[in-house]
Protein backbone atom coordinates (compact mmCIF):
# COMPACT_ATOMS: atom_id res chain seq x y z
CA UNK A 1 0.00 0.00 0.00
CA UNK A 2 1.52 3.54 -0.98
CA UNK A 3 1.93 6.08 1.44
CA UNK A 4 -0.42 7.96 -0.01
CA UNK A 5 -3.38 5.25 0.50
CA UNK A 6 -2.17 4.86 4.45
CA UNK A 7 -2.59 8.25 4.92
CA UNK A 8 -6.14 8.91 2.64
CA UNK A 9 -7.12 5.16 5.00
CA UNK A 10 -6.15 6.91 8.41
CA UNK A 11 -7.92 10.32 7.57
CA UNK A 12 -11.54 7.99 6.17
CA UNK A 13 -11.08 6.33 9.78
CA UNK A 14 -11.32 9.35 11.60
CA UNK A 15 -13.59 10.81 9.68
CA UNK A 16 -16.16 8.07 10.35
CA UNK A 17 -14.88 7.45 13.80
CA UNK A 18 -15.76 11.40 14.45
CA UNK A 19 -19.19 10.67 12.27
CA UNK A 20 -20.04 7.92 14.29
CA UNK A 21 -18.99 9.77 17.43
CA UNK A 22 -21.05 12.97 16.66
CA UNK A 23 -24.03 10.32 16.02
CA UNK A 24 -24.15 9.06 19.36
CA UNK A 25 -24.23 12.47 20.63
CA UNK A 26 -26.50 13.39 19.04
CA UNK A 27 -28.50 10.24 19.86
CA UNK A 28 -28.65 11.15 23.05
CA UNK A 29 -29.66 14.31 23.06
CA UNK A 30 -32.59 13.78 21.09
CA UNK A 31 -33.63 10.68 22.74
CA UNK A 32 -36.57 10.10 23.47
CA UNK A 33 -38.12 12.28 20.60
CA UNK A 34 -41.91 10.68 21.36
CA UNK A 35 -43.64 8.17 24.72
CA UNK A 36 -41.45 5.45 26.10
CA UNK A 37 -43.30 1.99 26.82
CA UNK A 38 -43.07 0.55 30.04
CA UNK A 39 -43.45 -3.28 29.71
CA UNK A 40 -45.29 -4.59 33.34
CA UNK A 41 -45.19 -8.84 32.87
CA UNK A 42 -48.46 -8.81 34.86
CA UNK A 43 -51.85 -7.66 35.04
CA UNK A 44 -52.73 -4.20 36.38
CA UNK A 45 -53.22 -3.95 39.98
CA UNK A 46 -50.74 -5.98 41.21
CA UNK A 47 -47.37 -5.20 42.89
CA UNK A 48 -45.57 -4.79 39.90
CA UNK A 49 -48.17 -2.47 38.49
CA UNK A 50 -48.09 -0.17 41.15
CA UNK A 51 -44.06 -0.07 41.02
CA UNK A 52 -44.38 1.15 37.35
CA UNK A 53 -47.25 3.77 37.84
CA UNK A 54 -45.06 5.04 40.86
CA UNK A 55 -42.27 5.54 38.34
CA UNK A 56 -44.09 6.56 35.15
CA UNK A 57 -44.79 10.17 35.91
CA UNK A 58 -41.45 11.12 37.77
CA UNK A 59 -39.87 9.12 35.10
CA UNK A 60 -41.54 10.78 32.22
CA UNK A 61 -40.17 13.96 33.69
CA UNK A 62 -36.56 13.37 33.75
CA UNK A 63 -36.45 12.08 30.00
CA UNK A 64 -39.14 14.95 28.72
CA UNK A 65 -41.58 12.45 27.41
CA UNK A 66 -44.13 10.63 28.59
CA UNK A 67 -43.55 6.65 29.91
CA UNK A 68 -46.72 4.70 29.06
CA UNK A 69 -47.53 1.73 30.90
CA UNK A 70 -48.54 -1.37 29.08
CA UNK A 71 -49.56 -4.44 31.08
CA UNK A 72 -49.29 -8.29 29.60
CA UNK A 73 -49.02 -10.87 31.99
CA UNK A 74 -48.61 -14.76 30.85
CA UNK A 75 -46.29 -17.89 31.13
CA UNK A 76 -44.89 -16.74 34.08
CA UNK A 77 -43.98 -12.95 33.11
CA UNK A 78 -42.04 -14.42 30.26
CA UNK A 79 -44.47 -13.59 27.63
CA UNK A 80 -44.25 -9.29 28.23
CA UNK A 81 -40.33 -9.72 28.11
CA UNK A 82 -40.73 -11.51 24.94
CA UNK A 83 -42.71 -8.56 23.46
CA UNK A 84 -40.43 -6.30 24.36
CA UNK A 85 -37.55 -8.17 22.76
CA UNK A 86 -39.76 -8.40 19.66
CA UNK A 87 -39.45 -4.75 19.45
CA UNK A 88 -36.85 -2.39 17.99
CA UNK A 89 -34.04 -1.70 20.09
CA UNK A 90 -34.30 1.87 20.16
CA UNK A 91 -35.00 2.65 23.75
CA UNK A 92 -38.60 2.94 23.02
CA UNK A 93 -39.93 0.20 24.90
CA UNK A 94 -38.66 -0.92 28.62
CA UNK A 95 -39.00 -3.89 30.85
CA UNK A 96 -39.99 -3.69 34.17
CA UNK A 97 -38.67 -7.34 35.29
CA UNK A 98 -37.07 -9.59 38.39
CA UNK A 99 -35.23 -12.41 38.73
CA UNK A 100 -38.28 -14.28 38.19
CA UNK A 101 -39.11 -13.28 34.25
CA UNK A 102 -35.43 -12.72 33.09
CA UNK A 103 -33.70 -15.85 34.98
CA UNK A 104 -35.90 -18.02 35.93
CA UNK A 105 -38.39 -18.72 33.56
CA UNK A 106 -35.78 -19.82 30.63
CA UNK A 107 -34.84 -22.16 33.57
CA UNK A 108 -38.31 -23.89 34.38
CA UNK A 109 -40.36 -23.20 31.46
CA UNK A 110 -39.65 -25.35 28.27
CA UNK A 111 -42.05 -22.73 26.44
CA UNK A 112 -39.98 -19.45 27.26
CA UNK A 113 -37.39 -18.98 24.05
CA UNK A 114 -35.25 -15.94 25.69
CA UNK A 115 -32.34 -16.05 26.97
CA UNK A 116 -31.03 -13.63 30.37
CA UNK A 117 -28.10 -12.33 28.05
CA UNK A 118 -30.89 -11.16 25.36
CA UNK A 119 -31.49 -8.31 28.04
CA UNK A 120 -29.24 -5.16 29.62
CA UNK A 121 -30.43 -4.37 33.16
CA UNK A 122 -29.89 -0.38 33.14
CA UNK A 123 -30.50 -0.29 36.67
CA UNK A 124 -32.25 -1.71 39.73
CA UNK A 125 -35.48 0.51 40.99
CA UNK A 126 -36.58 -1.56 44.24
CA UNK A 127 -36.00 -4.03 46.74
CA UNK A 128 -39.13 -6.20 47.90
CA UNK A 129 -38.07 -7.76 51.68
CA UNK A 130 -38.61 -11.42 51.55
CA UNK A 131 -39.70 -13.25 54.84
CA UNK A 132 -40.28 -16.81 56.54
CA UNK A 133 -44.05 -16.94 56.99
CA UNK A 134 -46.15 -19.83 59.12
CA UNK A 135 -49.44 -20.92 60.10
CA UNK A 136 -50.26 -19.47 63.41
CA UNK A 137 -49.62 -22.73 65.66
CA UNK A 138 -46.58 -24.01 63.80
CA UNK A 139 -44.55 -24.11 67.13
CA UNK A 140 -41.62 -22.22 66.25
CA UNK A 141 -40.65 -18.77 66.78
CA UNK A 142 -37.63 -18.04 64.36
CA UNK A 143 -35.66 -19.91 61.31
CA UNK A 144 -33.44 -21.79 63.93
CA UNK A 145 -36.63 -23.41 65.51
CA UNK A 146 -38.38 -24.08 62.10
CA UNK A 147 -34.93 -26.01 60.90
CA UNK A 148 -34.81 -27.70 64.19
CA UNK A 149 -38.50 -29.10 63.74
CA UNK A 150 -38.15 -29.94 60.04
CA UNK A 151 -35.08 -32.35 61.30
CA UNK A 152 -37.17 -33.73 63.76
CA UNK A 153 -39.83 -34.10 61.27
CA UNK A 154 -38.58 -36.54 58.67
CA UNK A 155 -40.97 -38.64 58.51
CA UNK A 156 -43.37 -36.53 58.16
CA UNK A 157 -42.29 -33.06 56.79
CA UNK A 158 -43.17 -29.75 57.03
CA UNK A 159 -45.25 -28.48 53.87
CA UNK A 160 -44.24 -25.12 52.23
CA UNK A 161 -45.83 -23.27 49.76
CA UNK A 162 -45.00 -21.70 46.86
CA UNK A 163 -46.55 -19.36 43.49
CA UNK A 164 -44.90 -22.21 41.29
CA UNK A 165 -41.90 -24.39 40.68
CA UNK A 166 -39.14 -22.40 39.40
CA UNK A 167 -40.17 -19.39 40.92
CA UNK A 168 -37.57 -17.74 43.26
CA UNK A 169 -39.15 -18.82 46.50
CA UNK A 170 -39.21 -22.53 45.47
CA UNK A 171 -35.69 -22.03 44.30
CA UNK A 172 -34.68 -20.25 47.81
CA UNK A 173 -36.43 -23.14 49.84
CA UNK A 174 -34.84 -25.93 47.55
CA UNK A 175 -31.89 -24.02 48.60
CA UNK A 176 -32.37 -24.50 52.28
CA UNK A 177 -32.83 -27.94 51.98
CA UNK A 178 -29.94 -28.89 50.47
CA UNK A 179 -27.94 -26.73 52.62
CA UNK A 180 -29.49 -27.89 55.80
CA UNK A 181 -30.10 -31.46 55.09
CA UNK A 182 -34.37 -31.54 55.90
CA UNK A 183 -36.46 -32.57 54.49
CA UNK A 184 -39.51 -30.76 53.14
CA UNK A 185 -42.62 -31.12 51.09
CA UNK A 186 -43.47 -28.47 48.62
CA UNK A 187 -47.13 -27.50 47.46
CA UNK A 188 -47.02 -25.47 44.90
CA UNK A 189 -49.90 -22.24 44.13
CA UNK A 190 -50.98 -20.39 41.12
CA UNK A 191 -50.24 -16.95 43.06
CA UNK A 192 -49.55 -15.23 46.27
CA UNK A 193 -52.57 -14.46 47.41
CA UNK A 194 -53.90 -17.95 47.34
CA UNK A 195 -51.09 -19.15 49.11
CA UNK A 196 -51.23 -16.77 51.74
CA UNK A 197 -54.69 -17.17 52.29
CA UNK A 198 -54.30 -20.87 53.31
CA UNK A 199 -51.01 -19.87 55.55
CA UNK A 200 -53.69 -17.93 57.46
CA UNK A 201 -55.74 -20.96 57.26
CA UNK A 202 -53.58 -23.46 58.31
CA UNK A 203 -53.30 -25.61 55.13
CA UNK A 204 -49.80 -25.44 54.73
CA UNK A 205 -46.97 -24.98 57.37
CA UNK A 206 -44.62 -22.33 55.95
CA UNK A 207 -43.54 -19.98 53.18
CA UNK A 208 -40.83 -17.49 51.74
CA UNK A 209 -42.71 -15.03 50.60
CA UNK A 210 -42.13 -10.99 49.62
CA UNK A 211 -43.47 -9.09 52.72
CA UNK A 212 -46.71 -7.25 52.06
CA UNK A 213 -49.11 -4.92 53.99
CA UNK A 214 -51.69 -7.84 53.69
CA UNK A 215 -49.30 -9.76 55.32
CA UNK A 216 -48.71 -7.66 58.19
CA UNK A 217 -52.32 -7.14 58.70
CA UNK A 218 -53.01 -10.60 59.06
CA UNK A 219 -49.66 -10.99 61.23
CA UNK A 220 -51.03 -8.04 63.79
CA UNK A 221 -54.14 -10.30 63.87
CA UNK A 222 -52.73 -13.71 64.92
CA UNK A 223 -53.55 -15.38 61.92
CA UNK A 224 -50.20 -16.24 60.90
CA UNK A 225 -46.62 -15.44 62.05
CA UNK A 226 -43.69 -13.75 60.52
CA UNK A 227 -40.25 -15.73 61.92
CA UNK A 228 -37.39 -14.03 60.05
CA UNK A 229 -36.35 -12.03 57.01
CA UNK A 230 -34.04 -12.84 54.57
CA UNK A 231 -31.71 -9.96 53.71
CA UNK A 232 -28.41 -9.40 55.02
CA UNK A 233 -29.43 -6.67 57.20
CA UNK A 234 -32.87 -6.08 58.94
CA UNK A 235 -34.93 -3.86 56.73
CA UNK A 236 -36.10 -0.66 57.81
CA UNK A 237 -39.64 -1.46 57.36
CA UNK A 238 -38.95 -4.47 59.41
CA UNK A 239 -36.86 -3.40 62.09
CA UNK A 240 -38.11 -5.72 65.11
CA UNK A 241 -37.96 -9.17 62.33
CA UNK A 242 -34.13 -10.78 62.80
CA UNK A 243 -32.59 -11.70 59.59
CA UNK A 244 -32.11 -15.69 58.93
CA UNK A 245 -28.53 -15.04 59.10
CA UNK A 246 -28.68 -13.80 62.55
CA UNK A 247 -29.62 -17.45 63.44
CA UNK A 248 -27.25 -20.28 63.23
CA UNK A 249 -29.06 -22.66 60.73
CA UNK A 250 -28.79 -20.46 58.30
CA UNK A 251 -25.33 -18.35 58.16
CA UNK A 252 -24.58 -16.12 55.05
CA UNK A 253 -27.98 -16.57 54.35
CA UNK A 254 -29.49 -13.75 52.45
CA UNK A 255 -31.63 -12.40 49.48
CA UNK A 256 -33.86 -10.00 47.91
CA UNK A 257 -36.16 -9.68 45.17
CA UNK A 258 -35.09 -6.68 43.05
CA UNK A 259 -37.04 -4.98 40.75
CA UNK A 260 -35.50 -3.31 37.76
CA UNK A 261 -35.69 -1.50 34.55
CA UNK A 262 -33.93 -3.60 31.29
CA UNK A 263 -33.74 -3.20 27.30
CA UNK A 264 -32.70 -5.27 25.07
CA UNK A 265 -28.83 -5.38 24.42
CA UNK A 266 -28.48 -4.30 21.18
CA UNK A 267 -30.07 -0.75 22.90
CA UNK A 268 -27.36 2.17 21.30
CA UNK A 269 -25.28 3.08 23.94
CA UNK A 270 -26.49 7.13 24.51
CA UNK A 271 -29.74 5.72 24.55
CA UNK A 272 -28.97 3.42 27.63
CA UNK A 273 -27.11 5.67 29.23
CA UNK A 274 -29.95 8.82 29.04
CA UNK A 275 -32.25 6.27 30.67
CA UNK A 276 -30.13 5.55 33.02
CA UNK A 277 -29.48 9.07 34.14
CA UNK A 278 -33.12 9.48 34.35
CA UNK A 279 -33.83 6.64 36.75
CA UNK A 280 -31.08 7.22 38.66
CA UNK A 281 -32.87 11.37 39.14
CA UNK A 282 -36.51 9.46 39.86
CA UNK A 283 -34.72 7.34 42.26
CA UNK A 284 -34.03 10.44 44.44
CA UNK A 285 -37.07 11.92 44.44
CA UNK A 286 -38.31 11.54 47.84
CA UNK A 287 -41.96 11.40 46.88
CA UNK A 288 -41.02 8.05 44.84
CA UNK A 289 -39.17 6.84 47.85
CA UNK A 290 -42.12 7.17 49.86
CA UNK A 291 -44.52 5.96 47.90
CA UNK A 292 -42.62 2.42 47.63
CA UNK A 293 -42.06 2.41 51.18
CA UNK A 294 -45.82 2.18 50.91
CA UNK A 295 -46.29 -0.42 48.91
CA UNK A 296 -43.24 -2.64 51.29
CA UNK A 297 -40.30 -1.62 48.73
CA UNK A 298 -37.11 -0.14 49.12
CA UNK A 299 -35.50 2.42 46.56
CA UNK A 300 -32.71 0.81 45.19
CA UNK A 301 -29.25 2.17 46.01
CA UNK A 302 -27.12 4.53 42.74
CA UNK A 303 -25.31 2.40 40.48
CA UNK A 304 -23.65 3.03 37.75
CA UNK A 305 -24.12 1.35 34.31
CA UNK A 306 -21.15 -0.96 35.05
CA UNK A 307 -22.67 -1.46 38.32
CA UNK A 308 -25.97 -2.73 37.09
CA UNK A 309 -24.13 -5.11 34.30
CA UNK A 310 -22.04 -6.59 37.06
CA UNK A 311 -25.09 -7.05 39.78
CA UNK A 312 -27.05 -8.61 37.00
CA UNK A 313 -24.22 -10.65 35.98
CA UNK A 314 -24.03 -11.90 39.27
CA UNK A 315 -27.22 -12.79 40.11
CA UNK A 316 -27.75 -15.01 37.09
CA UNK A 317 -24.79 -16.92 38.14
CA UNK A 318 -26.29 -17.34 41.35
CA UNK A 319 -29.83 -18.33 40.20
CA UNK A 320 -28.48 -20.79 37.69
CA UNK A 321 -26.35 -22.14 40.62
CA UNK A 322 -29.39 -23.03 42.57
CA UNK A 323 -31.17 -24.69 39.55
CA UNK A 324 -28.55 -26.68 38.64
CA UNK A 325 -27.94 -27.78 42.60
CA UNK A 326 -31.96 -29.10 42.69
CA UNK A 327 -31.46 -30.69 39.31
CA UNK A 328 -34.70 -27.98 38.13
CA UNK A 329 -35.91 -29.18 34.56
CA UNK A 330 -37.78 -27.24 32.34
CA UNK A 331 -41.28 -28.27 32.34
Amino acid sequence: MSKFSVLRSLAFSAVTAGLMLGHGVALAEVYPVKPVNLMVPYPAGGPSDAIARIFANPLGRELGQQVLVENLGGVSGALGAQKVLAAPADGYYMFQGSPNEVILSPLANAAVKLKTEDFRLVHPVSDAVMVFVTRKDLPVNSVDELIALARKSADKPLTYGSVGVGSLYHLIVESVQANTGVTLAHVPYKGNAPLLQDIGGGQVDFAVLVYSAAMGALAEQGRLKVIGQLGAQRSELLKNVPTAAEGQALKNFSYKVWTGYMVPKSTPEPVVARLHAAIGKTLQDPSVRAQLAVQTQVASPPMSLAESAKFFETETARYRAIAKQIHLQPQ
